[in-house]
């Protein structure tokens, strides 16, 4: 594609792609508690301005499960502010909507309601920081695609097998099958694939004229044997892959050789770790394409705070001191302070002329003290930028190799020095230690009822979205099952019981019958607040106080009143259906008034650890003597059970559509025998990465 003026024709498409927004990120702090909306707003901006034809998202727009008020009102402020108007919307949707946007009441594009101005719509899938939870299996998009201002897709309601079906979509002689799938836990989904459980549909008509684009928020780099997602999993006939979740910029599209389609990962658009991937300067991508020909133009993002990091060894630093020179940590934190300063002016010079950059940077100064230095009190030289710097309390970060001593012997025999790695814990997650804690712990130290993946589940559900019973549950759960598995089997010696607990524990490792058991005892837990009638999280008083630093633990929120906090309501999920199947060429003018009301219960929360957790259970169930099969009733609350919904109404359809009959089944790892390529003519932009590439016959 040669120039812009001749690109932008009717029969061009424009998408601005974005991924990993993290609204709400450190919202409480005072510093840094306004990038991400200050982003989103440029992001918008920039979308008016070019005038595009959609917005799509990979995942993320949210950081928390559970957004806050002020999240959530700035989030549906600024979508009405830009995506709302009367700029006409020149693409018609010929595809199913039904299936398409099978999660909400109202299955069809939100611009082609009559009630609704839409003039720039927005899709997006969701990620796993604004994940599907609870009995209703809602997440904060939900909100939004129930008030007509994004367009959910890409999400999968079965564990047992997935069904991608793309919104196809046509602007003038070019058809775009997007597809989409929101984020999965990646073990599962590496499972899936590799059982050939994942199958994308494809148009039967004219299939080698469609150009089919792929949105994904999964982990790309290798975390573990199964953690993450090697791109030939991928089905071949894909043109492009809009890769979320992974936050590195790297949106300049490269190809894979093997399965002949290009990945463009644009990374978050604002920093959430202090870490190498997160300094790389950050951009969003305004996507051309036109037949089967595409072009993507990076677009620097203006509103993002610069962030500098930097490594100092000092054991390489000979000849200006050693361990035992005098006065040495004296030394090395003039030397730390020299390195702070040089980021510093770096960055002065950099943010000239870019008035819309926040003034004061993110600075990361990662140590390594081995060799027999000693550390300093990084507070007090903190206190020497706490005025020039956005994260005063963690620019420095001491880190050291772990030596081995000899004729040491540990208790359990676990290298440690595998799970404490040099760098920096950034990014890892809670299920991942407990995972590695256990794959190199020895056999007596090992879990006896649960596995390692439920564990680190239900501790992720305790950290991560404050479900303060999920251990609890998980292990009393377990423990019923296998007294039950035990009584059926007629097992009464000490050594055959456990024998048989070892055997019936490794029959369900990865296994679905292992994740049902996860999901069954969260939803206990979840069922238990519900009946104490705590709060959801974002029912919380306006003046209880949340942790602003990544760095800082997990701090009990103040308390009023009696009972703990943190429930949500529950009710029924809808599962209307509604005319949206046709395409619509012009988009129907209206607008929409509603009114409606928010109960607040009073009440605070209640904090409790997981040590606490564990100790609960300890009391709660216990094996003894006895061989009663009677054990402790726990009441689950079936009150949520899906209540049908009547069908609602929509404008008559205007054209006919493709149903989901019309598509062929093609599962992961498919081969065609025909050519799949896009073509890509010379282009004289510098962006461009696609100048002189055309892709032909597969190999």
């Amino acid at each position: 594609m040669s120039s812009e003026n001749t690109l932008d024709d009717e029969d061009t498409f424009k998408i601005l792609i974005s991924t990993d927004i993290h609204l709400g990120y450190l919202e409480k702090d005072a510093i840094r508690g306004s990038d991400s909306f200050n982003t989103l707003k440029e992001i918008l901006e920039c979308a008016k301005e070019n005038q595009v034809d959609l917005i799509l998202l990979g995942g993320d727009l949210f950081h928390e499960n559970k957004p806050s008020r002020r999240c959530l009102h700035s989030c549906i402020t600024m979508m009405r502010k830009y995506c709302m108007g009367d700029s006409p919307v020149t693409f018609n949707i010929l595809s199913d909507q039904t299936i398409n946007f099978n999660t909400t009441q109202f299955p069809w594009v939100n611009y082609q309601d009559e009630n609704l101005n839409i003039s720039i719509p927005v899709f997006s899938i969701h990620g796993n920081h604004d994940d599907p939870t609870g009995a209703e299996g809602l997440c904060a998009l939900d909100l939004l695609s129930a008030s007509g201002l994004v367009n959910h897709f890409g999400h999968s309601h079965s564990v047992e097998r997935i069904e991608i079906s793309p919104i196809l979509l046509q602007k003038g002689s070019t058809k775009l099958a997007l597809y989409g799938l929101g984020s999965i836990p990646d073990e599962r989904l590496h499972r899936m694939f590799v059982n050939k459980q994942v199958t994308m549909l494809r148009p039967k008509e004219d299939r080698d004229n469609w150009f089919n684009l792929f949105a994904i928020h999964q982990n790309r780099s290798k975390h573990g044997p199964t953690n993450y997602i090697p791109e030939q999993f991928l089905d071949d006939f894909i043109d492009l892959v809009v890769w979320g979740h992974e936050h590195e910029c790297l949106i300049t599209p490269t190809r894979n050789e093997q399965q002949l389609f290009y990945v463009t990962q644009p990374g978050s658009s604002v920093a959430t770790s202090l870490s190498p991937g997160e300094a790389a300067k950050k951009h969003i991508g305004l996507l051309r394409v036109k037949g089967r020909k595409m072009c993507l133009q990076k677009i620097p993002l203006k509103t993002v705070r610069q962030f500098f990091i930097q490594d100092v060894v000092l054991a390489d630093y000979e000849d200006l001191f050693t361990p035992d020179t005098p006065q040495v940590t004296k030394k090395v934190e003039n030397l730390c302070y020299a390195k702070v300063s040089e980021m510093l002016e770096e960055a002065e010079r950099e943010r000239l002329g870019c008035p819309l950059t926040p003034e004061k940077p993110l600075i990361r100064l990662r140590v390594d003290y081995s060799g027999g230095f000693e550390t300093f009190n990084t507070s007090r030289f903190s206190q020497k930028f706490v005025d020039r710097v956005a994260n005063p309390k963690d620019i420095i970060h001491f880190l050291r190799k772990r030596e081995q001593k000899e004729g040491v012997k540990d208790e359990f025999n676990v290298d440690y020095n595998k799970l404490v790695k040099p760098a920096a814990v950034e990014g890892l997650r809670v299920e991942d230690l407990v995972k590695q804690y256990f794959e190199a712990a020895e056999q007596k130290v090992q879990l006896s009822l649960l596995t390692e993946q439920g564990m680190g589940k239900a501790i992720q559900e305790f950290v991560d979205k404050d479900e303060k019973d999920a251990i609890e549950e998980l292990i009393t759960y377990q423990l019923e099952k296998t007294q039950r598995h035990l009584q059926s089997r007629g097992v009464t010696t000490e050594q055959d019981i456990d024998a048989e607990i070892q055997k019936f524990r490794d029959s369900k490792k990865n296994t679905t019958e292992e994740e049902d058991d996860i999901k069954e005892a969260i939803n206990r837990a979840r069922a238990h607040r519900m009946e104490r009638g705590d709060l959801d999280l974002s029912d919380e008083p306006a003046d209880v106080t949340m942790d602003s630093d990544e760095d800082s633990g997990m701090l009990p929120a103040p308390t009023r009143g009696r009972g703990r906090g943190g429930g949500r309501g529950r009710g029924s999920r809808g599962g209307a259906k509604g005319g949206g199947s046709a395409a619509s060429e012009a988009k129907p003018a209206g607008r929409g008034r509603g009114r409606g009301r928010s109960q607040r219960s009073a009440p605070a929360s209640q904090t409790r650890n997981i040590f606490q957790a564990f100790q609960a259970t300890s009391q709660r169930s216990q094996i003894g003597e006895s061989t009663s099969s009677a054990a402790e009733e726990v009441i689950i609350d079936d009150s949520d059970e899906d209540i049908p919904v009547m069908k609602a109404t929509r404008p008559t359809p205007r054209s006919s559509s493709l149903s989901s009959s019309s598509f062929p089944r093609y599962s992961s790892q498919s081969q065609s025998q025909t050519s799949r390529g896009v073509a890509f003519e010379d282009s004289d932009e510098e962006d461009n990465p696609f100048k002189g590439h055309s892709r032909g016959s597969r190999r």
